[in-house]
């Protein structure tokens, strides 16, 4: 380069890359509830049993689970611009596949020779979901330790408000546009999202500066001027094979499985709960879904990151998980609407500061390869949104209506399985040393 040419430059900022990559998630996010809120109207039209019900409002977090692992490292390799962008296109895809079997089938001759192809379209729809480990990569390479566990957490819990609003507006639409306009709308939302993310999205500072042709120290140096702390190791593959070696990058997962897993579980299965179990209409199913679940969660998670950084994030997992239990015990055994409402709340809140907690402690258990335990944690643990449904649905084939109360006993268990964890983890936070985390950066 001579001396007359300019400089590398970074672009953006870490505000800017928080707020291009939230919009981003809550665009790509909002595939979790393809199929939740109107279920029923699958439901009704293809004969579905409850384990057929469970696997097909569970098919977008078959994708958008197993995904993020190799996106995650990815974006370890080539920044997140990249990966996220592919995600998003490949929702646009799904949900343009899955508008054309309504517009070409629904509703006379739709039938059950269609849910293979409906299951898969939804799965392709959910793509977006799995940006969530891209974006919680990027977002850990833009900000110092010390606002990083906030930072997080406001990615996680404003990105993951989507389900929640689509939950409240999906079966209004429904009754007023029917099921292929509501589709139509969807589509057309997802697709002004992706364009204006890939319009906006900059990698973080290091990617940049590597793109504009620095080599790996220099690129470095430059960077950790620019503020960033963490960087990559150099190699997709490698990332996720360190963060899989390490046994806290499994017990993480194993937590995650429980809190975020189970809130993509219970997103797409509680409008089912509250209409067939207590009663409601699937507007009012809707409409209590969001309100007391699929859009308290993201709040509570939302402020999860400060409560993290604040009293530390294994003592907030553990106090999470214990409102995790207690409230699905109460589900469990009441048919008491206003005391499920309560109990479904305070589920909520346990989940999604659990979420947030997990989230904070990963870059400090697992400094060394951030990309491939944020995918091998986000892809294995959600995963946990596709693995439970059916098994719900099961209670429901077995039970009755009845099932739909005695299948929280699912989460229950798993509650108790991550509280143990969270409590290991405490008493072996001493383990984590001063050297094993990022140091604090100048204000």
């Amino acid at each position: 380069m001579s001396g007359a040419e300019p400089g590398p430059t970074i672009r953006g900022s870490p505000k800017r890359a928080l707020s291009i990559l939230t919009f981003g998630y809550f665009v790509g996010f909002a595939g979790v509830v393809v199929y939740g809120p109107v279920a029923s109207e699958f439901e009704n039209v293809l004969g579905l049993s409850g384990v057929l019900l469970g696997l097909l409002v569970a098919a977008p977090q078959l994708t958008g689970s197993l995904l993020r692992i190799p996106f995650s490292a990815w974006a370890d390799s080539v920044g997140a611009k990249k990966p996220f962008s592919i995600l998003l296109g490949l929702s646009v895809i799904g949900m343009g596949g899955l508008l054309g079997i309504l517009i070409t089938t629904y509703p006379d001759g739709l039938t059950m020779v269609h849910y293979p192809l409906i299951f898969f379209f939804g799965a392709l729809s959910g793509c977006g979901i799995a940006a969530f480990s891209v974006g919680i990569t990027d977002i850990s390479y833009w900000y110092e330790s010390r606002r990083r566990g906030t930072m997080l957490a406001l990615f996680a819990g404003l990105g993951t408000l989507s389900p929640g609003l689509f939950t409240i507006v999906s079966p209004f639409a429904l009754e007023s546009i029917q099921l292929t306009g509501t589709y139509a709308l969807w589509f057309g939302f997802l697709l002004a999202g992706t364009a204006i993310f890939v319009t906006f999205a900059v990698n973080s500072p290091y990617i940049q500066l590597r793109n504009q042709g620095l080599d790996e120290d220099e690129a470095k140096a430059r960077a950790e001027d620019a503020g960033q702390e963490l960087f990559p190791n150099g190699d997709a593959l490698e990332s996720v094979k360190q963060a899989a070696a390490l046994p806290r990058s499994w017990l993480l997962t194993l937590m995650f499985f429980v809190s975020f897993g189970g809130y993509l579980a219970l997103t797409t299965w509680l409008p089912s709960y509250w209409h067939n179990f207590h009663g409601l209409d699937l507007r009012t199913a809707g409409v209590v879904t969001a309100l007391a679940f699929t859009l308290s969660s993201p709040l509570f998670r939302a402020s999860g990151g400060a409560i993290s950084d604040r009293f530390g994030g294994e003592i907030t997992t553990i106090g999470s998980f214990v409102l995790v239990v207690c409230s699905t015990f109460a589900l469990m055994i009441t048919a008491n609407l206003h005391l499920a409402l309560l109990a479904t709340v305070i589920l909520g809140a346990g989940m999604g500061v659990a979420s947030a907690a997990i989230y904070q402690l990963l870059p400090r258990y697992v400094p060394e390869a951030v990309g491939g335990a944020s995918g091998l944690v986000g892809g294995l643990g959600g995963f946990g949104g596709f693995v439970v449904p059916p098994i719900l649905g099961l209670f429901v084939d077995v039970q009755g209506v009845s099932g739909y109360a005695t299948g929280f006993v699912v989460y229950l268990v798993l509650g108790l399985l991550a509280l143990i964890i969270a409590g290991s983890l405490y008493r072996s936070s001493e383990a984590v040393t001063p050297s094993q985390t990022p140091a604090h950066a100048d204000d």
